[in-house]
């Protein structure tokens, strides 16, 4: 991979540079492991900016997209081993400058998805209030600049399907296994129209991967096609999983034509 001779130009200047002036201008670079082999990471002074699998097409991709000189970094910055051993980011800071607002308050409510959870494409889109815009979710997704870190994998179909990812639908299926989400009781569920589990017991109704919904005993377990008939039925929302979540401010930036 070709390096920048920009920290060399830098070191000629006859008055001496700021000390944050190379960090305002290049991005820094590392190669990492990860559960799906070795990643790309390329990160600016706002924080992680892309993530592919590590190969020379990805620092040109970063090159064209971003528009910015590489600097491959001594080092990953600190917590990206572990947020990438433990499936947790909430020690990372993202760059995401250059994304419209929509795409960003997608990424904002997919990282809140618990390791071992998942969430359908609606959840987020309600989420984000904008519930018709289901489709353009799936778009925004697709797009993500940093997947694995911010865990587009983990949102899936209603019927319990993983879906499509940008590193193809079998490392989405592999990372969700590796993290211990059972899709296959998913999509079992799905088949009878169960997508909301509940428990006669706390009065609790969650998604079926939510971490409580796993403690609810056989005997003890309702479903429900749709929240709305759990409400009826008595139920009251999971506070964790959030069936059906507290809505954000309106993401601007979404046209009629991409509410579908």
């Amino acid at each position: 991979m070709r390096e920048e001779p920009l920290e060399q130009q830098l070191a000629d200047l006859a008055v001496d540079a700021p000390a944050d002036l190379i960090d305002r201008i290049v991005a820094r670079w590392v190669t990492v492991e990860s559960p799906i082999g070795e990643l790309f990471v390329a990160y600016t002074d706002h924080g992680i900016a892309y993530v592919r699998r590590h190969g020379a097409e990805a620092a040109e991709e970063f090159r064209r997209r971003f528009q910015r000189p590489l600097v491959r970094a001594p080092r990953p910055p600190a917590g990206l081993v572990s947020a990438l051993r433990r499936g947790r980011s909430s020690t990372l800071t993202f760059d995401l400058r250059g994304l419209s607002d929509f795409q960003v308050a997608v990424l904002r409510a997919t990282r809140t998805i618990p390791r071992g959870e998942v969430r359908p494409y609606a959840w987020i889109a309600q989420k984000i209030n904008r519930p018709r815009a289901v489709r353009a979710v799936g778009t925004a997704l697709a797009t993500n600049p940093v997947p694995v870190l911010i865990p587009c994998h983990r949102v899936v179909r209603s019927d319990g399907s993983p879906g499509e990812y940008i590193f193809g639908a079998e490392v989405k299926h592999r990372l969700l296994h590796d993290e211990g989400t059972n899709l296959e009781e998913l999509h079992t569920l799905a088949r009878r129209g169960i997508f909301y589990v509940a428990s006669d017991t706390t009065g609790i109704v969650c998604h079926p991967t939510c971490r409580h919904a796993r403690r609810i005993t056989p005997p003890h377990r309702k479903g429900f096609r749709t929240f709305a008939e759990a409400a009826a039925a008595g139920y009251r929302p999971c506070q964790h999983c959030q069936p059906a979540p507290t809505v954000a401010t309106p993401a601007p930036g979404l046209s009629r034509d991409e509410e579908r």
